[in-house]
C-alpha cells in the first residue's frame, strides 16, 4: 500500500510537468506565429501622386529703406542767420523758405547797382536818340549800350547774392530736428536740417547672382518691419542694379513702396519677400521628405505595393510644399504619411483607399 502512494506521486508529477512543458511550447509556437503574421501585414499610410503644378516661390531678403530724396539743408555763404522759418518735423513744399540770412550789405550794394543801371538805361536811351538824328557817332552809342548791359549784369549778380541769403526747400518734404537758431553764424557745409521726400520710400536689397535671370521691373514685392508688427507693405520691384558685386556675388534690387503715411523712415531694416514669377515645378508635400543629415530622400511606390527608396535634391519650399529638382517623375506615386514606419521593400495600403491602378494591383497580387 505504501508503495503504491509513492507510484502515485510519482506519475502524477511527471504528468504536470509534461503538461507545462506542452503549454510553453505551444505558447511559443503561437508567438511564433503572430509575429510572423505582423510582418506580412501592409503598413497604412497616405500617398500621392506626383504631378507638376504651377508654382511661383519667394525671395527674403533684407534691405534698407532710402527716401526718394534726401539731403542736408546747407547755406552757400558765411553768414549770421536772422529769421528760421521752421520748425523740427514740418512738412513743406517746393520752394518754401527755411531760414533767412543777415544781408543788409548785399542789399545796400543791389540798391546802388540798381540806380547805376537806372543811370545807364537814361543816358543809352538819350545817345540813341541822338544817334537816330545823326548828332552823334554810332560808337559812342555802342559804348553806352555796353555800360548798360554791363549795369545791368551788375543788378543780376547783387540780386543772386541776396537769393542766397534766403536758402528754399528744393523739394517737398519732411524736415529733420532744427540745427540752428537766429543769431547763429553758418558757414558752407554748415547742416541746417535734413529734409526727406518720403511720400515714395526705396528699399535695396541684394539678390543672388543665380536668380539675376528670374529678375524683372514690375515683379511684386512686400516688407515687413519690426517696428510695426503684423503690418505689412506692398511695392514693386523698380531698378535692377547694373553690376553684380564680385565679393558677395549678388546684384543690389531697387523696390519701391508708397508711404502714404510717412510710417517707414530712411534708414529702417526691412525683411523684404520679392515673388518670383508662376512656373511649372514637381512638387511633393514637405512631410513626404524624409532629412537624413545632408541627405534627402522620398519613399516610392513600387507597382507591388511595396516601397523603395529615392534620393531627390530639394529646391524651393513654400506653403508647406517642396520642390523636386531631381529624383522624381511625372506620375511616381510616393509615400506622404507615415514615413517614420516603413523600411525599404515593406509593403503598404493607402489608408484613404487612394490605391494604385487596378492594373498594378492586379500585378501584384499575382506575384504575391
Amino acid at each position: 500500500m505504501r508503495f503504491s502512494s509513492r507510484a502515485w506521486a510519482s506519475a502524477f508529477r511527471a504528468s504536470t510537468l509534461l503538461a507545462l512543458v506542452t503549454a510553453v511550447t505551444a505558447c511559443g509556437s503561437n508567438g511564433a506565429e503572430q509575429r510572423g503574421g505582423d510582418g506580412d501585414r501592409p503598413i497604412p499610410v497616405t500617398t500621392q501622386q506626383v504631378r507638376m503644378q504651377p508654382f511661383s516661390d519667394t525671395l527674403l531678403a533684407l534691405g534698407n529703406v532710402r527716401a526718394r530724396e534726401s539731403i542736408t539743408v546747407t547755406a552757400k555763404v558765411s553768414e549770421t542767420v536772422q529769421q528760421v522759418h521752421f520748425e523740427s518735423g514740418d512738412v513743406v513744399a517746393a520752394g518754401a523758405p527755411l531760414v533767412t540770412l543777415t544781408g543788409r550789405q548785399q542789399q545796400a550794394a543791389f540798391e546802388q547797382a540798381q540806380a547805376t543801371a537806372n543811370e545807364a538805361e537814361k543816358l543809352y536811351q538819350r545817345q540813341r536818340e541822338l544817334a537816330d538824328q545823326q548828332l552823334i557817332a554810332r560808337s559812342s552809342l555802342d559804348t553806352q549800350m555796353a555800360l548798360r548791359d554791363a549795369a545791368r549784369a551788375r543788378v543780376a549778380q547783387m540780386r543772386a547774392d541776396i537769393g542766397d541769403r534766403v536758402i528754399r526747400a528744393p523739394f517737398g518734404g519732411v524736415l529733420g530736428i532744427r540745427q540752428v537758431s537766429p543769431g547763429a553764424l553758418v558757414t558752407p557745409g554748415t547742416a541746417i536740417a535734413t529734409l526727406d521726400d518720403i511720400g515714395r520710400v526705396y528699399v535695396d536689397f541684394p539678390v543672388p547672382e543665380a536668380m539675376l535671370a528670374t529678375l524683372g521691373v514690375g515683379q511684386q514685392v512686400t516688407g515687413t518691419s519690426t517696428a510695426y508688427p503684423g503690418r505689412t507693405f506692398e511695392g514693386q520691384v523698380s531698378t535692377i542694379d547694373a553690376r553684380v558685386d564680385e565679393s558677395t556675388r549678388s546684384v543690389v534690387v531697387r523696390g519701391d513702396f508708397p508711404n502714404p503715411d510717412r510710417a517707414l523712415r530712411p534708414g529702417m531694416l526691412m525683411q523684404v519677400t520679392l515673388s518670383r514669377p508662376e512656373r511649372q515645378a514637381l512638387l511633393v508635400p514637405e512631410i513626404s521628405v524624409v532629412q537624413v543629415g545632408t541627405d534627402s530622400f522620398v519613399y516610392r511606390v513600387k507597382p507591388d505595393s511595396t516601397v523603395e527608396r529615392v534620393d531627390v535634391k530639394v529646391g524651393s519650399r513654400r506653403d508647406g510644399l517642396a520642390e523636386i529638382a531631381q529624383g522624381l517623375n511625372v506620375g511616381d506615386r510616393i509615400v506622404v504619411d507615415g514615413t517614420g514606419k516603413l523600411r525599404i521593400g515593406a509593403r503598404i495600403v493607402d489608408a484613404r483607399g487612394d490605391r494604385p491602378p487596378a492594373s498594378a494591383v492586379d500585378a501584384a497580387t499575382k506575384q504575391g
